[in-house]
């Protein structure tokens, strides 16, 4: 058993956790730069847990632009052992309304503007992300957001696009009719990908504030009604985080679905052959198998 600490990445309109106790805003600094903002730790209910605001506190970071190796660095460094991504989306469903919450499990990336792997030449690694989510931490998610009588669907394909603009109208059906994807987003990738390279289990509650552009009703993507739809949205976020620590406990055993041994057999750099400066860089996403 190891000790639970749960990590929240904050996206729009969330910018904290309530009731944390002993609260401090923490400056990290990793191999990869330093994260989108100071680290805030606390406990909760009796759980360690972290804050991370993914654009930095007053929204600074584009979604391109967010550094997001750091941030899955700093959480690895400071003894995270699960993550909780919390974002705004487009809904592509009708009945995944604005308001609504979605656990996602699955991703198509369309992202290409971004480093997504802490490894590289002279440590090559290869990671399974067939199941890029953590059935355990998505089941918590949902009964959170159940208990906090939050509208929540189970399952669902989130399109990561570039940003920062919206998508096209024939973008939109494209994702919609010929791709069957349920919500877009600009930011849940690479996290994802990130996150099961540094053997953390990934969980993603994405909110709900709009239909995208597909919807004959609704018409084009609408800034202001967005913001409007955060406020309420950030409000519940809040209310499912308050029940992760008596949902996950204190005490974590290991991930029956393997999360945190993503790395076993993934690295095929031979140990004679292996960059000696990489092998330093990557000790603290990787040392428990590069020993």
């Amino acid at each position: 058993m190891t000790e639970t600490m749960i990590a929240v990445i904050g996206g729009s309109g969330i910018y904290d956790i309530d009731g944390l106790e002993d609260a401090k805003w923490t400056a990290i600094d990793t191999p990869w730069g330093a994260p989108s903002d100071e680290v805030l730790t606390g406990v909760l209910d009796g759980v360690k847990m972290a804050f991370l605001p993914r654009h930095g506190r007053g929204h600074v970071h584009t979604p391109t632009s967010v550094p997001y190796r750091a941030n899955i660095a700093a959480l690895k460094q400071i003894g995270v052992t699960d993550v909780i991504s919390i974002s705004a989306v487009g809904s592509f469903r009708e009945h995944m309304a604005p308001g609504d919450f979605v656990v996602v499990d699955q991703f198509i990336d369309r992202t290409f503007a971004r480093e997504k792997s802490f490894f590289g030449p002279g440590l090559v690694a290869h990671v399974s992300v067939a199941h890029p989510t953590c059935p355990r931490l998505s089941d918590a998610c949902e009964t959170a957001a159940r208990d906090a009588g939050i509208t929540v669907h189970r399952g669902g394909t989130y399109l990561a696009m570039e940003g920062p603009q919206f998508s096209s109208l024939a973008e939109s059906k494209m994702y919609r009719e010929s791709w069957g994807c349920d919500v877009i987003g600009m930011t849940n990738m690479p996290e994802a990908k990130l996150a099961r390279e540094a053997e953390l289990c990934y969980a993603s509650v994405a909110m709900v504030t709009d239909y995208d552009s597909w919807h004959p009703e609704h018409g084009e993507v609408d800034v202001a009604e967005i913001i409007k739809t955060l406020m309420g949205n950030a409000d519940k976020g809040r209310n499912l985080v308050r029940r992760l620590p008596t949902l996950l406990g204190q005490d974590r055993a290991p991930c029956e679905h393997g999360c945190d041994r993503a790395l076993e057999f993934a690295i095929l750099t031979a140990p004679d052959a292996r960059d000696p400066a990489m092998v330093e860089k990557l000790s603290a996403i990787a040392g428990r198998v590069l020993g």
